[in-house]
């Protein structure tokens, strides 16, 4: 897996696809890693060229020290960063969730860059406070394990994953809690500080008619997360030409809970949009 010098530290990141092709900016999941894309580059790799960054604590991306900055737009920044260094001048970018919150800020930062933008389970308003008071409980537990213990885990499975999918993709399920149960204690103090910045953002929605590329805003039917009426809220505040997509029997991470129907709008709208 090649690799980005940025901060100090190493970002990983994943180039797969037709050389020639396109070129695909894709963000993972909080919590997750590159595999995250595995059914959506399976398919769009034989047209485009995918790439996907791994965030800071994740995959196989270094550690971030305290000392160094880590916000959305220093996300966004690292990542266009990324694609400047590829020689990639333009590109269009996907996100779920965390990917894109930081997608929709870099399109801001730089629309000479994005083409066209899908963002998935996602919202860039303020965390409800409910869902907040939550999510600071869950890292507070984490924080002071060193780890993520099995309560944490068990919380966070009904989070990501959608009732159809815990009843019938237990592998998904048993996937999602071993990567919970792996997380070391080196990287214990970037994915707090990551998930204490997410869930305290401020709200961007004012800025979302700013965006002046092809827009997709999609969310799973069952995303307790980030639910449909969050998409459905950007939609309209973006104009009149962002298509909305609601994903039947899908939750938070509904690129791997619905890969087909997932992967089928991403490749209509790509092929609409960059045309």
């Amino acid at each position: 897996m090649p690799q980005y010098h940025c901060h100090g530290q190493q970002l990983h990141y994943l180039d797969e696809g037709n050389p020639n092709g396109f070129p695909l900016l894709l963000g993972h999941s909080y919590l997750w890693d590159s595999a995250m894309w595995a059914p959506q580059i399976a398919a769009l790799k034989q047209q485009y060229r995918c790439i996907v960054p791994e965030l800071w604590g994740h995959g196989r991306s270094d550690n971030l020290p305290a000392d160094k900055p880590l916000t959305m737009t220093t996300l966004a920044n690292d990542h266009h960063a990324l694609m400047q260094s590829l020689g990639l001048a333009r590109y269009a970018v996907v996100g779920l969730s965390v990917g894109g919150m930081w997608g929709i800020e870099l399109a801001l930062k730089h629309p000479e860059a994005v083409a066209a933008l899908a963002v998935l389970d996602s919202d860039v308003g303020e965390e409800p406070a409910p869902s907040r008071q939550q999510y600071f409980q869950l890292l507070a537990a984490v924080e002071q394990s060193g780890c993520v213990p099995e309560p944490v885990i068990q919380a966070c499975t009904p989070i990501f994953l959608g009732p159809a999918t815990r009843a019938g993709q237990p592998e998904l399920v048993a996937q999602l809690q071993a990567s919970l149960r792996n997380v070391s204690a080196s990287q214990v103090p970037t994915l707090v500080r990551l998930g204490r910045m997410i869930f305290s953002r401020q709200s961007r929605l004012e800025h979302l008619t700013g965006l002046n590329c092809p827009l997709l805003f999609a969310a799973g039917s069952d995303d307790i997360a980030r639910p449909f009426a969050e998409a459905e809220r950007m939609a309209k505040l973006a104009g009149p030409n962002a298509e909305l997509v609601s994903i039947p029997d899908a939750g938070h991470i509904s690129a791997l809970e619905q890969p087909e129907a997932v992967t089928d709008m991403l490749e209509r709208f790509l092929t609409q949009a960059l045309s």
